[in-house]
This record gives C-alpha cells, structure tokens and sequence, in this order.
C-alpha cells in the first residue's frame, strides 16, 4: 500500500519575517503622540457619579500591554509608571483597581483592514482554561469539580488570516449557537462559510441560505437528503454535499472543494495560545470577554506586521 508523499515546505520572507516577530514586542509603538493627546477623559456625557480621568484609549492601552507582557492589574500600574518615566513624560497611570472595574464596559474594535468584495470565513472554537489543576496534576490525581473552562469562538478571514469577530461564552455553549452571533458582528460581507461538522445543524445553515453565503462544511456520516430531484423547491447545498460525497468519497470531496483551508483556524489558534497561553486571568465573565477581545485585536496587529511565505522545495 502506497502513501502519498508529503510536500515540503520552505520560508522564503524569512528576514522580513523575522524582523515582524522582533517588532510584535517593541513598546514605543503603543506610547505614540496620538495616545497620549488623549490620555485624559473628556466627560462629555458625564451623569451622576465621579467623572472618569483616565480615557477609554488609556485603559485600553495599559490592558494591551497587560496582555502582551502577560502581567497582573498591580504589575501592569507599575509597569506603566516605569515606562512614561523612561519616556519623561509627566502623565499619571491609572490604578489596578479602575483598571479592573474600566474593563467590564471597554468597547473594543479589532481594528480589522477595509476589504473591498466578499470574503471567505473560517469559523471555529478553542478552550481556554478558567481555573484548576494543571495538566500534570489531572493525569496523576484525576480532575476536581473545580476545572473550569471558556470556549472561545472566532470567525476568521480566509485571506488576510485576521480575526474579524470573536464570542467568548460557557463551555457549555454548542459551536453552532454562536454562528449567528458571529455574523452579526462582521462588517464585510461573505462569499464562504468554511465549518467542520459540528456546525452542520439547520441553525447554521439556514442563515447562511438566507444570505447567500457558500457553505463548506462536512455532512454528519448518517446524513440524508432533504430535498430530492423531483422537489419542486430550490437543491439545497447540503444535499449537493451529500451527493458529492457518495460520488467522490469524502476525501475527494474535501479535496475538490477545498475544505483543507479551514485548518487555517486551528493555525491562528496555535498562534493565540502560544503567544498568551492557554489560561484566562481573570475571573469576572466580563473582563474575559475584555481580556480575549484584546488579544484578538494583538494577534490581529501582529499579523498585519507581517506572515510567513512559503513555497514548495
């Protein structure tokens, strides 16, 4: 029995690369001129209470950095001090705790590139450790009650490989629960919808019919036909799926469709996890969904510095 042969792969934008992966860390990006003409709060719509004195781009900057160097809220008021002191810049920090409670409200934008045309979407979930035992401690004594997760769910772009929406939600919460949520928060409209088979539920599907959106993904194997050749409504593409499968099997209709280029998510996964771990710092549901949503926004800036090229040896 024969196996096909592995392609082999070769970087050929090395240097360029390399010199992104040295800028990702180089801290006088986010201290610019822009950020600290804004540092302070407007208070224009101030209501009852205190009025704020830290800016929403202030908070968001010194969260960023909290991420990036993955310090807690304490180490990220002191490292913020030492940094504008190098710069002899005269400007307070905010405190850990009103960074803390600014977190919870911060609307964040992942500032994702304008794209003319449709795009083609990626769609997929991670888990990301809440609290517990580390893994060497499961395997040895077993799980405890107290293992806690949150899946996150990101929509990626096919092309560029950015993050054009993410939803944090329960472990608990099914992958195909999530899908119209995503689509309400992208901005550009789609062409493909690229899925594995946990999004083949008509709660997936019947919004990408509606919006014209190209589905590829995978059919349960116990799928059956829903509209037959004699129907008189319109095929579904579901069941051109089905079709196909039962013609070219399911590595060929993987390969002739391209259903391949979905492991581009679980690539953008790798690089999310590798960079800010695979553990949430905070406790609060709402300052993970502040915590996840900037390292979307990161991970998203990091790419645009620049992604490896490759071709084939």
């Amino acid at each position: 029995m024969s196996t096909e042969a592995r392609t082999a792969f070769k970087i050929r934008n090395w240097a360029k690369y390399n010199e992104a992966l040295v800028n990702r860390f180089d801290v006088t990006f986010w201290f610019t001129e822009d950020i600290l003409s804004q540092w302070k709060h407007e208070n224009e719509n101030q209501g009852q209470g205190r009025p704020f004195t830290f800016s929403d781009l202030a908070i968001e900057t010194l969260l960023t950095m909290r991420e990036l160097f993955q310090l807690p809220y304490r180490g990220t008021e002191g490292f913020g001090r030492w940094v504008l002191s190098v710069m002899q810049i005269d400007l307070a920090i905010p405190g850990y705790t009103a960074l803390c409670k600014r977190a919870k409200t911060l609307a964040i934008d992942l500032s994702i590139k304008k794209r003319r045309g449709k795009i083609n979407v990626i769609v997929d979930s991670t888990g990301l450790k809440v609290f517990g035992e580390g893994e060497w401690k499961t395997r040895t004594h077993g799980k405890s009650k107290r293992r806690t997760w949150r899946k996150l769910h990101l929509m990626i772009d096919a092309d560029t490989q950015e993050i054009v929406a993410d939803v944090l939600t329960d472990n608990s919460v099914h992958d195909s629960e999530v899908v119209s949520p995503l689509l309400k928060r992208t901005r550009n409209k789609m062409r493909r919808f690229y899925g594995d088979g946990a999004y083949d539920t008509w709660k997936v599907r019947e919004p990408l019919e509606q919006r014209g959106i190209e589905q590829v993904i995978p059919p349960q194997k116990n799928a059956k036909i829903k509209r037959h050749g004699n129907s008189q409504q319109p095929r579904l593409e579901r069941d051109d799926a089905i079709r196909n499968i039962r013609r070219y099997g399911h590595k060929g209709w993987k390969r002739r469709i391209g259903y391949h280029r979905r492991s581009l998510a679980e690539t953008a996964m790798f690089r999310l996890k590798t960079i800010f771990g695979g553990r949430l710092k905070n406790r609060l549901i709402e300052n993970q969904k502040a915590e996840t949503k900037i390292r979307c926004k990161l991970l998203n800036h990091f790419t645009n510095l620049g992604l490896p090229e490759y071709f084939s040896k």
